[in-house]
């Protein structure tokens, strides 16, 4: 098991728990995909994929949760700019896929 950030000595340290944290995170990657997969297959119309407010909700969320966590905010928007973007690309295809 990883040491936690506070206990590492050395870099080796650090590589293991970030490796190991990198896991964890594509794990919760996967989950969320799955969601993605969810709304492709419950949204009644290809157009109801795209939701702006709802994209534009869901970064400033995280946002607000990066900065009271106290990491950098605007690092989190880019992130979840992409993530966002990935994951309505997905559920198109998704929506196109069930459908077809």
């Amino acid at each position: 098991m990883p040491k936690l950030p506070e206990d590492c000595q050395t870099m080796a340290d650090v590589r293991e728990g970030v490796d190991a944290l990198d896991r964890e995170l594509v794990a919760l990657l996967a989950k969320r995909f799955g969601y993605m997969r969810a709304a492709a297959r419950i949204k009644p119309t290809r157009d109801a994929v795209r939701d702006e407010a709802r994209k534009a909700s869901v970064i400033a969320a995280a946002v607000a949760e990066a900065e009271a966590a106290g990491i950098p905010g605007d690092v989190v928007a880019d992130i979840w700019e992409r993530l966002v973007e990935g994951s309505i690309a997905y559920e198109f295809g998704e929506w196109d896929r069930v459908r077809a």
